[in-house]
């Protein structure tokens, strides 16, 4: 007979620290098992100069301030591995690292789950898969691995120095291609960048955070995306202090802009003529945040500073008057590739009826339509703030809620019923 609990939690990251504080306050018996260490992914799956996108008074749970940093101030990747650990004892979360769960499925003929680990079976009547949205990293196999480019997910970046000498090209835009372009560009290395789609919201606007506005003007808890916008990336950095990434400086200061990398063929990838429409599109993502925040400010009477300068532009650079769609990489000295091409979710562990045809969990609010299993920390779970550790505190408190009522309907027995 293997070991037994009611709620197994598998992931020790933001999402299942949060789970376990909610699941603790309703005294729902629970464990938490995590294959490497606590918040393993903000440790070593990050670059070294990785700071938190968000400033340290909001990037947090509710009942825990950074005590490592000011409150303005963006945390490294380190110090927010720190706080989830500091986290995670201050709830005294029944934490097991370096077990791997390799397999969940029902119980025939009963409810609950049998769950394979690397340190034995595990028998659950509840499974919270608390995984995160960054499992596995998507490199398009475009380049082939004998074309004498070095090539490696952002995933796997940790700084300049670890890459062969000569340039690079990143593709893709969001948060983690447009920082890593602008480090390397830094560090004196000939910088191709490859954007898409993507919002391009300010740092800061009038004295308050980005962070702050979307709060104030709800946009934290929207609730979904909007049709089309699945696949649009987000660039925005909390590194160096904090600025607005802004691709036209970027090229002022030496970064090549494409568009889309679109194919490969004799030695030379091939790139969309996309470029000045994604920089517009992000541009007007940029201005109707101040536009919003302009007028908030005035229906709300705020004394707040205004910033006109924040509307000047950047003049075009000539790699985006006069694009370039083919890049020989021999002809330009390029010996390396960075993929920031997000990540794909994989839960072929869990073999239970919980996924659509494409893999993707099918739930509500994190409730799977698979009986006595959960999801936490999927990208807008419940609003555009799920997947930060503020959002993911409060979908916890949700699914642990439900589980609470689920509980509570077993235990019902019938007046006079026999046990």
């Amino acid at each position: 007979m293997g070991e037994r609990i009611d709620t197994l939690v598998v992931g020790a990251g933001q999402a299942g620290i949060a789970m376990s504080e909610h699941l603790g306050k309703q005294g729902v018996p629970h464990l938490v098992l995590e294959k490497n260490r606590v918040a393993e992914a903000w440790r070593s799956g990050r670059w070294d100069a990785l700071v938190a996108n968000g400033p340290a008074w909001h990037d947090r749970f509710p009942n825990l301030e950074h005590e490592s940093c000011g409150p303005d101030a963006f945390p490294t990747k380190e110090k927010v591995a720190d706080y989830l650990c500091a986290y995670a004892e201050m709830v005294n979360a029944p934490i097991r690292t370096g077990v791997e769960v390799r397999r969940a499925s029902r119980l025939p003929g009963r409810s609950g789950f049998r769950v394979e680990t690397s340190d034995g079976v595990i028998e659950a009547q509840r499974i919270v898969a608390a995984t995160g949205a960054f499992q596995h990293p998507v490199v398009p196999r475009l380049v082939p691995e004998d074309s004498g480019v070095t090539q490696m997910h952002s995933f796997d970046y940790r700084n300049p120095g670890q890459l062969p000498e000569g340039a690079v090209l990143v593709v893709g835009g969001g948060s983690s291609g447009a920082q890593i372009a602008d480090e390397l560009n830094r560090a004196g290395r000939k910088v191709f960048l490859s954007i898409g789609a993507h919002d391009r919201p300010p740092r800061a606007y009038r004295g308050r955070d980005y962070c702050w506005w979307l709060g104030v003007l709800g946009l934290w808890d929207q609730a979904a995306l909007e049709p089309g916008r699945e696949h649009v990336a987000i660039a925005v950095s909390g590194a160096y202090g904090g600025a607005t990434m802004d691709f036209r400086r970027l090229a002022s200061e030496g970064v090549t802009l494409m568009g889309v990398t679109k194919s490969y063929g004799n030695g030379a990838l091939h790139f969309a003529d996309d470029l000045a429409a994604n920089i517009a599109d992000g541009d007007a993502n940029y201005l109707s945040v101040l536009d919003a925040a302009d007028a908030y400010a005035e229906r709300m009477g705020l004394d707040l500073p205004e910033e006109p300068e924040a509307r000047a532009a950047w003049p075009d650079p000539a790699c985006l008057t006069h694009p370039i769609l083919d890049l020989n990489l021999a002809q330009e000295g390029v010996s390396t590739i960075i993929w920031a091409t997000g990540f794909r979710q994989d839960f072929g562990w869990l073999e239970v009826d919980a996924f659509d045809e494409a893999g993707r969990p099918v739930h509500q609010r994190g409730v799977s339509q698979e009986p006595g299993v959960y999801f936490l920390g999927l990208p807008w779970q419940s609003r555009r703030g799920s997947t930060f550790i503020w959002g993911v505190w409060h979908d916890a408190k949700h699914v642990a809620d439900q589980i609470a009522i689920q509980r509570n309907y077993e235990a019902y027995s019938p007046a006079g019923a026999q046990a």
